[in-house]
C-alpha cells in the first residue's frame, strides 16, 4: 500500500504501543504523519523516531475531550500538510485507568473517562472531516476493543460506543466521500496492558486465542493501513476483530 502525498493524524501515538505502531506503519507506507497527544515528551519522541528512519512527522499536541483542542489541532495540520486524508482515532483513557464497578467509581472519574474514550474520537472526526471534504474525501479508523463485547465495565462501555458511534458515522459521512471504521484490538504486547492488566488475567487471556501469542502494535498498524487503503474502498461501518481469535463470531 502506497500512502504517498497523503497526510494522515495519529491520535494517542506518543505512548510506545499501539498508536505508535500505527504512526509508524503508515509513515512507512509513504504518508506524512501527525502525531497527536496529550503528553508532548513522549510525542515528541516518537515523532524523533519517525524522522530518524527517513519520515515526514510533526508532533502536535491534543486534548481529544476538548472541542477547541481538536479544532486547533486540525486547523495545525492542514496549516503544515495542506490537506488531511487519514484520521487514526486511537488516543483513549487504558493504562493506570480506574479500576471499579459502575456502582462504586467516581462519578468525575466516570465522566472524564467517558468524555475521552466515548466523545473524544467524535470530537477530532468533527474537526477533521471539513478538511477531508476539500480534497474530495478520506478514510478514518477508529480504535475499539474486543472489551466492547465482553461486559468489561466501564471500558468495554465505552468502546461498546465507540462501535456505534463508527456505524452511524458511516451514514452520515459515506455521502461526502469518507469511510469510517474501526478495529477492535484484543490482547496486544504494551507498556499499558502490563500496567493495567493482572498478570493471571494475561495468562488466561493467552490460553484462550487460538493464535498463540499476544498481538502486536505491528497487528493493528496492518489492518489500520487496510482500512485506510483504496483496496477497502467498499467498506465502511465495520468493527475488524484483530484479536488472535480470542472471541470467534459468526
Amino acid at each position: 500500500m502506497d500512502f504517498s502525498g497523503k497526510v494522515a493524524i495519529v491520535t494517542g501515538a506518543g505512548a510506545g504501543g499501539i498508536g505508535e505502531g500505527i504512526a509508524t506503519g503508515l509513515a512507512e507506507a509513504g504518508a506524512k504523519v501527525v502525531v497527536a497527544d496529550i503528553n508532548e515528551k513522549a510525542g515528541q519522541a516518537a515523532v524523533d523516531k519517525l524522522k530518524a528512519a527517513g519520515h515526514d512527522a510533526i508532533f502536535l499536541t491534543v486534548d481529544i475531550a476538548s472541542p477547541e483542542s481538536a479544532q486547533a489541532l486540525a486547523d495545525k495540520a492542514a496549516a503544515h500538510y495542506g490537506r488531511i486524508d487519514f484520521l487514526v482515532n486511537n488516543a483513549a483513557l487504558f493504562g493506570g485507568m480506574a479500576q471499579a464497578g459502575f456502582l462504586d467509581i467516581d462519578w468525575a472519574v466516570l465522566k472524564r473517562h467517558f468524555d475521552i474514550n466515548i466523545l473524544g474520537g467524535l470530537c477530532v472526526t468533527r474537526a477533521v472531516v471539513p478538511y477531508m471534504e476539500k480534497v474530495g474525501g478520506g478514510a478514518i479508523v477508529n480504535t475499539s476493543s474486543t472489551a466492547s463485547w465482553m461486559g468489561g465495565g466501564h471500558y468495554g462501555v465505552a468502546k461498546l460506543a465507540v462501535n456505534g458511534i463508527v456505524i452511524s458515522l458511516s451514514r452520515e459521512l459515506g455521502p461526502k466521500n469518507i469511510r469510517i471504521n474501526a478495529i477492535a484490538p484484543g490482547m496486544t504486547e504494551t507498556p499499558a496492558m502490563r500496567s493495567n492488566v493482572p498478570e493471571q488475567w494475561i495468562q488466561g487471556g493467552l490460553a484462550q486465542l487460538a493464535i498463540k501469542r499476544f498481538g502486536t502494535p505491528q497487528d493493528h498498524a496492518n489492518a489500520v493501513k487496510f482500512l485506510l487503503s483504496d483496496e477497502a474502498s467498499f467498506i465502511t461501518g465495520h468493527i475488524l476483530a484483530v484479536d488472535g481469535g480470542s472471541l470467534p463470531r459468526p
